[in-house]
């Protein structure tokens, strides 16, 4: 018969096994000298010579940031950090915020840009570029991608100074009939038009690192970063194509655009392969890159990396992606010095160290500054004098 005593004698019974069960887990592990690869973080014990560098040595643009309250952001806050870091522009690429993904009706992102713009223009406008982004779902509606073009036209009358395209278009935008959108479904040609004409780039994210297709096994360089961020892995859905069927999509609409300037995000996920870059960079004059959230990859190649700045060094230019002031110092680091054998700041994008790349200093100038400049006509160039 159940009783209140039962119960208790039950649930004692649990506990009992289950205390037993963690403590010889835990004496098996450490008899076994057992750990998980995200406990496993030695200090390094190498004597070597290196410096954390908080402040670049050239004042420089970063061209991929995302500053998600900038309607409400403390302006004279956020440019007193890039003075400690000698950052002397900053461009939000979320110029509609987290409006931009879907189902946001278009006034709410309309007044989420308008007020971007109105705390910048209001409080530093020498400082801050902003991005305008629109809606890729339902080009079946011509009535659609027609305004979706003429958002672009509004925002850079007003001062945007560019288009930014989110990772969704190829991934997950959809058409009225529930089908993906290919990145270059011919009927949002009018949006690339539009920029071309305007004179605006096109920063542009499609797909994500290749290794999101691949197994979740030991061969997967990417497995403890799929293992933190189980949904960006791709390789088990009906829906999204192979990483290569979307990157091909991409370079098709460079192809077709030529008078378009494309930024290809993130290295075009070819950080692994500079040689790749290399003749990607050759075949679309109308193509430029940055390595926002990317720079692990430079970092360990450094005398490849090196050699693909100098030979490309008017085709690249700083990216870093999330804006967290501390993480710069890395990538200052890595571009600037030589040294050796230093961390990253996340373990899920690189379980490996770094190395300094050790520019020459008119490359240096280039990456950081120069290349957007000739890019953004409109960033004050006596910044950088």
């Amino acid at each position: 018969m159940f009783s209140l005593k039962n119960l208790f004698k039950i649930l004692s019974f649990i506990i009992i096994i289950t205390l037993a069960v963690y403590f010889a887990v835990a004496t098996i592990q450490n008899k076994q000298n057992i750990m998980s690869f995200e406990d496993y973080d030695p200090p390094s014990s190498l004597i070597v010579e290196g410096t954390v560098i908080k402040k670049a040595k050239f004042k420089f643009i970063d061209v991929h940031s995302h500053l998600w309250d900038l309607p409400l952001k403390d302006l004279d806050k956020l440019v007193a950090e890039m003075d400690e870091l000698n950052m002397g522009y900053i461009v939000n690429l979320s110029g509609h915020g987290f409006g931009s993904f879907r189902g946001t009706p278009q006034a709410v992102k309309d007044e989420y840009f308008e007020q971007s713009l109105k705390n910048v223009q209001e409080n530093q406008p020498d400082r801050i570029g902003i991005f305008i982004n629109v809606d890729f779902d339902n080009p079946d509606d011509a009535a659609h991608i027609k305004t979706q073009a003429n958002v672009i036209r509004d925002a850079v009358a007003k001062g945007a100074i560019g288009l930014k395209v989110y990772k969704t278009l190829g991934l997950t935008s959809k058409d009225s009939k529930g089908n993906r959108v290919r990145v270059d479904d011919e009927r949002l040609g009018p949006i690339w038009e539009v920029c071309g004409e305007l004179g605006i780039p096109v920063l542009i994210h499609s797909a994500d690192p290749f290794q999101f297709w691949l197994p979740k096994d030991n061969q997967n360089e990417r497995w403890f970063e799929l293992k933190e961020k189980p949904n960006r892995y791709y390789g088990d859905s009906d829906f999204i194509p192979p990483f290569e069927d979307i990157i091909k999509e991409q370079h098709t609409v460079f192809r077709r655009h030529k008078n378009t300037t494309f930024i290809n995000a993130h290295l075009g996920w070819m950080g692994n392969d500079l040689d790749k870059l290399g003749k990607h960079l050759d075949e679309f004059p109308n193509v430029v890159t940055e390595f926002g959230a990317v720079i692990a990859e430079l970092g360990r190649q450094p005398k490849t990396a090196r050699q693909f700045f100098i030979e490309y060094q008017d085709r690249i230019m700083f990216g870093k992606d999330s804006y967290k002031p501390e993480e710069f110092h890395t990538y200052f680091r890595v571009l600037e010095s030589d040294d050796e054998y230093f961390d990253y700041f996340r373990k899920r994008h690189a379980f490996w160290k770094m190395y300094g790349l050790n520019l020459p200093d008119e490359v240096l100038k280039k990456v950081y500054y120069k290349n957007a400049l000739r890019l953004f006509p409109s960033i004050p160039k006596g910044l950088f004098e």
